[in-house]
């Protein structure tokens, strides 16, 4: 490894020290339905987002439960502390395309459909909300 990339990877090692998040690689849901779940979330605190996917009926909703509590584990393991007494949200939470599966479906006289199957990545940050009055 050259200089440069060591040091621009030390750089961004330090600041993934300050960051709290979670990720989610090659979900076999196709990513639009994925952002209508993260879109409810995006935001919210973090016990209330954990209330919000429990009782979803949508499919991914899950996943992104689970998600969750792996980036509240994340948190808890980094800064020592309980998430109980913490002002956690959910700071950030992107949802990208991922490889897809391109299948055929037979058609009539001789032809064939395609059939895209999506996937997506998905990376869900968590954050303290600072509660100082003295600023402004």
């Amino acid at each position: 490894m050259g200089a440069r990339k060591k040091i621009s990877a030390e750089e961004r090692k330090e600041a993934n020290k300050t960051l709290y998040f979670a990720k989610l690689n090659g979900v076999p849901t196709s990513p639009r339905k994925m952002r209508l779940v993260a879109d409810m979330i995006r935001g919210m605190e973090v016990n209330k987002a954990l209330s919000v996917l429990k009782f979803s009926s949508k499919e991914a909703s899950g996943r992104l439960e689970k998600l969750l509590k792996s980036a509240i584990a994340n948190w808890e393991n980094k800064t020592e502390q309980k998430a109980d007494n913490a002002n956690l949200y959910v700071s950030g939470i992107s949802v990208d395309s991922a490889t897809m599966l391109k299948r055929l479906r037979t058609a009539p006289q001789g032809r064939g459909y395609r059939i895209r199957k999506r996937s997506n990545h998905v990376t869900l940050f968590v954050d303290t909300k600072n509660t100082n009055d003295n600023q402004i």
